[in-house]
């Protein structure tokens, strides 16, 4: 198995992603061979953005690692443990998207050695379990590669296995990080039949915003979006009332009967949105408008899931990462067909961990950026409790 697995790391496209690798390492501030143990303890992963465009809301800790040594990160027998989740019964028959920009050329290969390293079932383009196409839906052409979006597609594409390991997984590259592609590439998804739609990125706020909320409002389909990782504030798309927000939290092993505790993760985004309405089923007084988030999941870098990318390790956090963790607990669910838009952990709060601790902020009233019993806005109505919140 290993020498197999060797020669399809001496590919071109192998060779090929590791220069981009390179890079991303040398954007992060790391060397040639690794991340260097001079480099600032937490990077962003993708930079600032242009008006119009959207970044990643993911973060990377300490060094990459070779495929060979133990990754640092939460992986999924981690995760289903944290939220109950079942991983193992459930989840046939459903597929969950991941929309992102630029292309990721070995997507597959880090995904195949990401599940096989954890014991998951394959899921390959070969037996239909994956797919790869661009913002139109075609496989030619694909978007130019991304060094720091691919560590973005691996974090999204690793999340879904890990919650959902039997969920089919269709990736759609947009053309680049406008949001016009990354908008199209989400009606794509949607019309490909994707059960749960995970957006990972987003930008500020703006006036246009309602005009564009037509590219998340897919009935029958749960589209979640990250919330942002400069704490207090708000982002779009996950200010979308068509969208489910998803907060951060810090995840800590350990504690209660749970055995795991959580807080407010500190770079969380929440907070009122300041042009979208106020879905009938957010009754929080604090906001007349749209409040963020609805709900969450582990976000922390320093409590931070394991990620493979370009054969390396990464431990990678941000509501990058909770966002496609609660698109494959919908998926686990299998409600997408019945579900309206956000609403329905609103209505199954039983099916939620409160989150209680942390902030992300200072603000007024104070529940919307610090955790408090019951509704708050950096971790929302809480985490995944089992499937039935969603």
């Amino acid at each position: 198995m290993r020498s197999s697995l060797d020669a399809r790391r001496r590919t071109p496209h192998r060779a090929a992603l590791a220069i981009l690798v390179l890079a991303l390492l040398a954007v992060l501030g790391g060397s040639s061979r690794a991340l260097a143990a001079t480099a600032p303890s937490l990077r962003p992963v993708c930079g600032a953005v242009t008006l119009g465009h959207a970044r990643c809301f993911s973060w990377v800790k300490g060094n990459a690692l070779p495929l060979a040594q133990t990754p640092t990160g939460y992986g999924p027998a981690d995760l289903q443990s944290a939220y109950a989740l079942p991983s193992a019964t459930a989840g046939s028959g459903q597929t969950v998207a991941i929309v992102d920009a630029f292309d990721d050329p070995t997507a597959e290969q880090d995904l195949a050695d990401y599940r096989s390293h954890y014991g998951l079932p394959p899921c390959t383009s070969a037996s239909g379990c994956f797919r790869k196409v661009n913002q139109s839906g075609g496989t030619l052409p694909m978007p130019p590669p991304g060094a720091d979006w691919g560590l973005e597609i691996s974090l999204d594409l690793d999340m879904v296995s890990a919650v959902c390991p039997n969920c089919h997984i269709l990736l759609v590259e947009a053309n680049t990080n406008l949001n016009t592609d990354l908008y199209t590439a989400v009606d794509t998804a949607a019309a490909l039949g994707a059960n749960a739609i995970s957006n990972s990125y987003g930008g500020d706020e703006s006036s246009s915003e309602t005009s564009q909320d037509v590219h998340f409002n897919h009935p029958g389909v749960a589209v979640t979006a990250s919330s942002g990782d400069d704490g207090f504030g708000v982002s779009y798309p996950a200010a979308s009332r068509y969208v489910t927000a998803v907060g951060g939290t810090a995840l800590t092993r350990g504690g209660g009967t749970r055995g795991w505790t959580e807080a407010a993760w500190s770079g969380a985004g929440s907070g009122c949105s300041a042009y979208e309405a106020k879905p009938a089923w957010q009754t929080d007084t604090g906001c007349s408008r749209r409040t963020v988030a609805d709900v969450s999941a582990v976000a922390d870098p320093n409590t931070g899931v394991a990620v493979l990318y370009g054969g390396l390790w990464f431990t990678v956090g941000g509501t990058s990462a909770s966002s496609p963790i609660v698109a494959g607990v919908y998926a686990l669910a299998g409600n997408a067909s019945s579900v309206n838009y956000g609403s329905y952990p609103y209505s199954h709060t039983g099916g939620l961990f409160d989150v209680v601790g942390g902030t992300n902020g200072t603000c007024t009233p104070a529940y919307l950026c610090t955790g408090v019993a019951g509704y708050d806005g950096p971790s929302g109505l809480g985490t995944p409790n089992g499937a039935t919140g969603f």
